[in-house]
C-alpha cells in the first residue's frame, strides 16, 4: 500500500465521513455552518443514498454526491467538484429540478413540494462577480428584490475565495478543512473547532482502512484522468483555432514566418497547412 494520505477533498472519502448515517454528527454541524434552517430541521436527518459497503473501487461511474432529507422534508443534495467543468450551472439546475419533480407522484399535491438545496463546494473560482466564498441564490425580482420561492436554493463554497486568515465563522473552518493539503492543517483545526476534530479523526480512520484507500485511490485516478483529457481538448481545439486563423493570414500573402511567430505554430506546420491549399 502506498504512503499517500487522502484528505476530505477526495469524494470518496467526502462521502464517507459526510455521508455516514451511523454517525450524522459532522453533516449537522457543517449544514448548520452553511445554511439558515431552523435548529428543528436537524432533529432528524435521512440520508437517501448512504455510502454502502457494496461500492466497488473499480466502479468509476457516477458522482458521489451526499443527498439528505431533514425532519421537516426539505431535499438537500452536497457535492465536491474539484475540477472547473462546463455547464456546470447548467447541471446544479437540472438536479434541483429533478429534486422538485421527483417529490411528486401521481394524485400528489403541488402543496406537497418541498424546498429544495444544492451545495456545490468548488476547488475553483465559479462566481466571478464578487470575492466571497459563500454565495446563495433563490428565486426573486432582481428589480425589486421580492422573493418568489425559496424551493429552489443554491449554496456555492469557493475553496480558492478563502481567506487565508479565519474569519470567526464555522463554515471557514469547515472550508479549510474540506481543502486541506498537510496534516498540520487538520491537527490545527481539530484543537480548534471540537466539531471539525471529529471530521478529522473520520478522516485519518478512513486512511487507514484499505478497502476506503482503494476506492479513495481509484476516484483520484478517475479525476486526474478526466482533467488530463480536458486539457488535451482544450489544447486541440486551441491548434485548431490557430490553424484556421493561420490559413487565412497565408490567403493575404502573409510571409509563412510572420504567420508562425503570431499563430506561435512552428514554421514546419505552416508549411504543411500552405501546400494543402
Amino acid at each position: 500500500m502506498n504512503d499517500t494520505f487522502y484528505y476530505a477533498s477526495n469524494d470518496a472519502m467526502f462521502k464517507r465521513i459526510f455521508g455516514d448515517e451511523r454517525d450524522v454528527g459532522p453533516l449537522v454541524a457543517f449544514l448548520q455552518a452553511a445554511l439558515d434552517l431552523p435548529p428543528e430541521d436537524y432533529a432528524e436527518l435521512s440520508l437517501v443514498n448512504p455510502f454502502l459497503a457494496r461500492d466497488n473501487p473499480e466502479d468509476k461511474l457516477g458522482i458521489l454526491d451526499v443527498r439528505l432529507k431533514t425532519a421537516s422534508g426539505k431535499n438537500i443534495d452536497i457535492e465536491i467538484q474539484l475540477n472547473s467543468v462546463t455547464e456546470i450551472r447548467e447541471r446544479i439546475i437540472y438536479y434541483l429540478a429533478r429534486m422538485v419533480t421527483d417529490q411528486i407522484g401521481s394524485g400528489d399535491d403541488y402543496q406537497d413540494i418541498t424546498r429544495s438545496i444544492c451545495i456545490l463546494i468548488a476547488d475553483f473560482v465559479l462566481i466571478q462577480e464578487n470575492r466571497s466564498y459563500h454565495n446563495r441564490y433563490r428565486l426573486y425580482d432582481p428589480r425589486t428584490g421580492s422573493q418568489f420561492s425559496d424551493l429552489f436554493e443554491v449554496n456555492t463554497l469557493e475553496l480558492p475565495k478563502l481567506p487565508q486568515d479565519e474569519d470567526g465563522t464555522p463554515l471557514w473552518d469547515w472550508l479549510r478543512f474540506v481543502g486541506a493539503r498537510r496534516k498540520e492543517e487538520l491537527d490545527m483545526l481539530a484543537e480548534k473547532n471540537p466539531q471539525v476534530g471529529k471530521a478529522v479523526a473520520k478522516l485519518v480512520e478512513l486512511n487507514a482502512d484499505e478497502r476506503a484507500r482503494l476506492i479513495a485511490d481509484s476516484r483520484e485516478k478517475l479525476r486526474r484522468d478526466t482533467a488530463s483529457q480536458l486539457r488535451s481538448a482544450e489544447k486541440e481545439g486551441l491548434e485548431k483555432g490557430r490553424k484556421e486563423i493561420a490559413r487565412k493570414l497565408l490567403d493575404t500573402g502573409m510571409p509563412a514566418e510572420n504567420v508562425a511567430q503570431i499563430t506561435e505554430l512552428s514554421c514546419e506546420i505552416i508549411q504543411t497547412l500552405r501546400h494543402r491549399e
